[in-house]
């Protein structure tokens, strides 16, 4: 672990945080030539060293592609980038510089993982742009291990609005007015799959939509609350109380334009606690069981106190100073993630 004085673990939280199963629930990753995630690299703020220091037990790693022209040869692009990159991600899992990487595509491996003491691989994509307007290529994103897919990004596509129009793209606010009716066929069969509907980046009347069609729990892999930060990518209240009625989480998320205003982030860099506290919010407004934590390391998140992957212990002993029992540090730090993985999991098998 790296240590950091103005965060201080003591020896309670450095104990908890070494006997839990912690899992970020979103990491980038470089692309396309490099292949260094066994190499304790000063460039990245996550890579398996760092993991492994940091006591991070799993991540989802994704696949990720911005958003590009809504034409067939852009589509196919984005296809072949997308199978691309989730076949980089299963290469991750193998035994280097004396660490072990394991691909797990059921909450029960990542478990086992966890007892194992070896490091789970859980893939995803990030923007439904990879699928295009391909049904069948959600199937080909699961079979590769794929367990979650972002339904859109910076930008509308096929699939429906995002929180953010792509100005570059000509986008209008609405294009679908939320989902499109391909986004609606898309939801249904990524509940089929076992595919998590990610509604990170989605537009509010996109999510609120997916969030009532999905017969599976949805989840905000990555984004933070919109009452203590008026961003467009984070959730109000009425988004976290659907989250609530679905059986959904949001994992917040260390990006410091989610955390703090854009005229408090010209006096002071983003904390743990600035992340702590919108936690704080959501825990009071839907409950703990619908909450979790998630970095975007190599994304652009990363926070004072939390500046890399060996420092997530930091974060558990905040959760503890703020008066977190063992059960809800452990249900934030991946538990939550885990329960709707399983319902996903049932759901596809019925």
């Amino acid at each position: 672990m790296t240590q950091n004085p103005a965060f201080p673990v003591s020896d309670e939280a450095a104990a908890l945080h070494a006997e839990l199963l912690t899992l970020d629930s979103h990491i980038d990753i470089p692309w396309p030539d490099r292949n260094d995630v066994f190499t304790d690299t000063p460039d990245r703020h996550v890579d398996f060293p760092k993991m492994k220091r940091g006591g991070v037990s799993a991540g989802c790693f994704v696949a990720y592609q911005a958003q590009g022209p809504l034409t067939p040869e852009d589509h196919a692009r984005a296809a072949e980038t997308g199978i691309a990159m989730l076949e980089t991600i299963r290469a991750m899992a193998r035994t280097e510089n004396g660490l072990t990487a394991r691909l797990c595509i059921l909450a029960d491996d990542v478990e086992q993982s966890h007892r194992d003491n070896v490091l789970a691989v859980i893939p995803a994509v990030e923007n439904g742009y990879a699928m295009g307007e391909d049904l069948s290529l959600l199937a080909r994103f699961r079979a590769l291990g794929a367990r979650y897919v972002t339904l859109t990004h910076n930008g509308h596509n096929a699939l429906g609005d995002s929180s953010r129009p792509a100005s570059r793209l000509g986008d209008r606010e609405t294009l679908h007015g939320g989902l499109s009716a391909l986004g609606r066929q898309a939801v249904t069969e990524m509940n089929r799959l076992g595919l998590i509907v990610d509604v990170s980046h989605t537009s509010r009347d996109t999510m609120l939509q997916a969030t009532d069609l999905s017969s599976v729990p949805v989840v905000a892999t990555h984004a933070c609350v919109k009452a203590l930060c008026d961003h467009p990518r984070n959730l109000d209240d009425t988004q976290l109380d659907a989250l609530k009625a679905s059986g959904g989480v949001i994992q917040i998320t260390a990006m410091g334009t989610f955390l703090l205003p854009v005229n408090t982030l010209r006096t002071r860099e983003a904390s743990i606690a600035d992340f702590a506290d919108h936690l704080d919010y959501v825990v009071r407004r839907i409950g703990p069981e619908h909450v979790g934590i998630s970095s975007d390391f190599d994304g652009g998140g990363h926070l004072r106190g939390w500046e890399n992957a060996a420092e997530s212990p930091m974060l558990t002993a905040e959760l503890l100073r703020r008066g977190y029992d063992r059960s809800e540090i452990t249900a934030f730090w991946g538990g939550n993630f885990l329960r709707v993985l399983r319902q996903a999991e049932a759901a596809a098998e019925a």
